[in-house]
């Protein structure tokens, strides 16, 4: 059983599936979820809510989630701010630099296995 200790999450994708799914799980485990479905509108809900936990999407319109990333961290000073990447994006190259942006995972995910992981 997970346990949450009223903990709170930002999911961030631009995909209403994966936020559909992950929102349920988390919801259903006692965390309090807020959802951005950009990198301008995290950033904003980072800066007001102070989220423990940021599940980042890597690519949306506008502003990637590296981007984000990298905003979070080096300009905002969020540095000890937890930010797993959950992306379709597997090669090597885009883990690297995931996680050379202060990302602590680094999940490759398909959006059609959503369902079938929770």
């Amino acid at each position: 059983m997970i346990h949450s200790n009223l903990s709170t999450i930002l999911i961030v994708d631009d995909m209403p599936e994966n936020i559909s799914v992950l929102f349920d799980f988390l919801s259903r485990h006692d965390f309090e979820v807020l959802v951005a479905c950009n990198g301008k509108s995290a950033l904003q809900i980072v800066e007001s809510a102070k989220p423990h936990l940021v599940l980042l999407d890597v690519m949306m319109p506008e502003m990637n989630g590296f981007e984000v990333c990298r905003r979070l961290k080096k300009e905002m000073g969020y540095v000890d701010l937890p930010i797993i990447f959950m992306t379709a994006l597997s090669d090597t190259v885009d883990k690297v630099h995931g996680f050379a942006l202060g990302a602590v995972d680094y999940i490759p995910i398909f959006s059609e296995s959503y369902n079938n992981t929770f």
